[in-house]
């Protein structure tokens, strides 16, 4: 399926959020999806994905997640591209996140042909996701190998993020690579204890065996293609209720 895409500015705490919109051609489900991107926001490589999402019937929604430090720069995937992400979310508050993330759902939750909001994540995209699902108007979320929520770990400070887990009210789904090093077993083992006792008994995980971190971002030596297309398409039939 054909998608067209248009950036918009979202009125945001601290002035605009620039986004892109992808969508398909066409007859669409009336169903949102907010987008996190990595470290590097919107990248050719993170626009490819969302059209692949887009193409299976959602309105697809990326914001940049660093509006007030590198609005409207896509990082390359280098070393200077990396410490430009890093230090951005170092300087920026969970407050700050949290306060872009509002802005994003009232401004999906504003528009007459969305019924429901979902949230997609990856990376650090994926523990914002994990932050958004804290909203009751997130229906359902997929965190694609989330970073920090073992160890508090995201921007300026820590978000005690799996602390506050029990406020999720929506459906999840967690996809992990057996090989990452920024989750490896014991880190994994520490988010899904605090997902259970937080009363998260019902969400739904994924471990693809070889799958390094970033495995689903299409470019450089970590892509799996096999286990990205596994991974989108368990994350398209869960947000679509199989």
């Amino acid at each position: 399926m054909k998608t067209v895409e248009q950036r918009i500015a979202v009125p945001g705490p601290d002035g605009d959020i620039q986004a892109i919109v992808i969508e398909p051609v066409g007859p669409r489900r009336r169903q949102a999806l907010l987008y996190y991107t990595d470290i590097f926001q919107l990248t050719e490589s993170s626009l490819r994905t969302a059209r692949q999402l887009a193409a299976a019937g959602f309105l697809v929604c990326l914001p940049e997640i660093y509006p007030r430090e590198l609005a409207g720069v896509a990082l390359e995937f280098d070393d200077a591209g990396k410490k430009a992400g890093l230090d951005a979310a170092a300087h920026t508050t969970t407050a700050q996140f949290d306060a872009d993330c509002r802005a994003m759902l009232d401004y999906l939750d504003a528009r007459p042909d969305i019924d429901e909001i979902d949230v997609v994540g990856f990376c650090l995209g994926g523990h914002l996701a994990f932050r958004a699902a804290f909203d009751d108007r997130v229906a359902a979320t997929v965190c694609c190998y989330p970073t920090g929520l073992h160890n508090g770990s995201l921007g300026a400070d820590d978000p005690g993020s799996l602390a506050a887990a029990g406020a999720i009210r929506g459906r999840m789904l967690i996809i992990f690579g057996s090989n990452d090093p920024h989750v490896p077993a014991q880190a994994r083992l520490d988010t899904i204890s605090g997902l259970y006792a937080a009363g998260l008994e019902h969400l739904e995980l994924h471990i693809y065996a070889g799958g390094e971190h970033a495995f689903m971002r299409d470019i450089g030596p970590r892509h799996d293609p096999a286990l990205t297309t596994l991974g989108l398409t368990e994350a398209i039939s869960f947000l679509t209720g199989r």
